[in-house]
């Protein structure tokens, strides 16, 4: 095979996956009139279900502008061989492979990140604003973009410096090492998420003494959970949406609700929504999402260890001199096909998770209050209500919510 061949390859890839993409866009806009199934007619009135609709319809032709603008700017640095202007000018800076990595996948990053910018502005204060969602101030919306940066910075950089000298003394065996290091930062990430990372974005206090606390600590009792961590956090000083999740194990699992759930939800609604969380955790889905998400991990690994030495790799981007983080954007798009597999083969896993905890809660807390829940959080973000199943199938990691009813109300 030549470079030309490989180049064309990428180019093909890059062009299919955003066709897909947008086929499945399409065939989902064209379901949002259908009729809404009987089981959720009362989540919307008239009003509310127009508003439904207009928020959809915004979205998706956002996501048709910016998408295709990623695309194109995609294709013209292809073409132009903007890798190759990023590499000399990381070469220019240094000699040494991990800083040109470093400089390299910089370059890259910054000039995404400012590209997309605005489209992320627009659709905060815009479409988000219009629809009385937001609640991001311009302050706030910079300031996560710059801890966000920080956080590449720091976290991704040190990762790919690793992975990099990994490689400059293991050579292809650089798999081994690399996979280990990723697999103990996703734990160690998946544990101390709540205590290191959620408060340099948000402002965490203990849940206050009171019903809801009781409520949550009798049903955690109840079923032989050990909860003593729940946690609010002011998500409403960016959005009105609401949510609650569990994070960590061991001496660090906590319950961490938004303020926004607090205010939307009644306390059996909240404790329902908890209940289901309580089912993944008891059904070992944490766990065994991570064991999955690390051999994932471990396998693609592997993969690139069988090709990214190859300088056919540098020469299909239009790249002179052969690295190793050449050869990682190059794999990194001939992969993509297989990461969307896996990908659905995730999300198809997960919604049948999410049947189990919804049975869990129903069978240890009660049915109507989580259905109730899940139609007042429907209703508040404006949810798609008719999905196309194409849709579904490959982007939902939760199912629809008709259906998640239907299993709830057998």
């Amino acid at each position: 095979m030549t470079a030309n061949t490989l180049f064309w390859i990428i180019v093909s890839i890059i062009i299919i996956d955003f066709l897909v993409d947008k086929i499945l866009d399409a065939l989902n806009a064209k379901h949002y009139n259908d009729p809404v199934p009987d089981s959720l007619k009362d989540v919307f009135d008239e009003q509310e279900y127009e508003k439904s609709q207009r928020y959809k319809k915004s979205n998706y032709k956002f996501g048709m502008v910016s998408s295709t603008f990623s695309v194109v700017v995609l294709l013209l640095f292809l073409f132009l061989d903007g890798f190759d202007f990023a590499d000399t000018l990381a070469r220019s800076v240094s000699d040494n492979a991990i800083l040109i990595a470093l400089i390299f996948f910089g370059i890259i990053m910054l000039g995404s990140d400012l590209l997309s910018l605005p489209f992320s502005w627009y659709h905060t204060f815009v479409i988000e604003e219009k629809f009385g969602f937001n609640k991001t101030t311009p302050r706030t919306f910079i300031l996560d973009k710059l801890k966000g940066w920080g956080m590449l910075i720091v976290l991704g950089g040190g990762i790919l410096a690793l992975i990099v000298w990994f490689y400059q003394f293991a050579g292809d065996s650089f798999w081994w090492y690399a996979w280990i290091l990723v697999a103990a930062f996703s734990i160690f990430l998946n544990m101390f998420y709540a205590r290191l990372i959620v408060p340099l974005f948000n402002k965490q206090t203990p849940l206050s003494e009171g019903s809801l606390r009781n409520k949550i600590e009798a049903y955690a009792q109840k079923e032989g959970f050990t909860l003593e961590k729940i946690f609010v956090i002011d998500s409403s000083k960016r959005s009105t949406k609401a949510n609650a999740y569990f994070s960590g194990f061991g001496s660090e699992k906590r319950v961490t609700l938004y303020d926004t759930l607090i205010t939307d939800l009644q306390d059996e609604e909240i404790v329902a929504v908890l209940a289901h969380e309580v089912g993944h955790y008891k059904k070992n889905h944490i766990i065994i999402n991570m064991v999955i998400s690390i051999l994932s991990t471990g396998f693609t690994l592997w993969i690139l260890s069988l090709f990214v030495g190859n300088p056919l790799l540098s020469e299909a981007l239009g790249v002179e001199n052969p690295g190793f983080h050449i050869g990682l954007v190059a794999f990194g798009i001939l992969y993509s096909p297989i990461s969307e597999l896996t990908g659905i083969i995730m999300n198809y896993l997960s919604r049948k998770f999410e049947y189990q905890a919804d049975n869990f809660a129903k069978q240890t807390y009660k049915a109507q209050p989580l259905i109730s829940g899940l139609k007042k959080l429907s209703k508040n973000s404006l949810s798609n209500l008719t999905p196309h199943p194409a849709y579904v199938f490959v982007h939902y990691s939760h199912p629809p919510l008709y259906k998640r009813f239907r299993n709830l109300e057998r």
